[in-house]
């Protein structure tokens, strides 16, 4: 399940239970208007409650970042699912994004509120 909620640097996006195909279509379309609207959009990513993903959510997301590299701004990731952080990491290396993790939502927001230093 995902509930997704705009905001001034972009999108606040939290996943729950399992991260399906269904899901990655509704925040791909999400990520695609809100890049239209504001440019680069920052991004909050909460996967404390996620516990799963399927693997055609996987490859789509791979498919995703690749034909949007660049489009979008830094990426805060909040996750405490040692697996789940262990696949975030991975993700990590395939793009050329500014991401970093953190143990609460206040962090991330906290860290996405800061000017982007250049």
């Amino acid at each position: 399940m995902i509930s997704i909620r705009e905001q001034d640097y972009g999108l606040d996006v939290a996943l729950f239970n399992e991260f399906t195909l269904a899901d990655f279509k509704l925040f791909e379309q999400a990520l695609t208007k809100r890049a239209a609207e504001i440019g680069k959009p920052d991004i909050l990513l909460d996967l404390s409650e996620l516990r799963d993903f399927t693997l055609d959510m996987a490859l789509e997301e791979l498919k995703f970042v690749r034909a949007h590299e660049g489009h979008f701004g830094r990426i805060a990731i909040v996750v405490s699912d040692v697996w789940i952080r262990l696949a975030t990491r991975i993700s990590d290396l395939m793009t050329h994004t500014t991401q970093e993790h953190f143990g609460t939502i206040e962090e991330a927001q906290a860290w996405l509120a800061k000017p982007e230093i250049a």
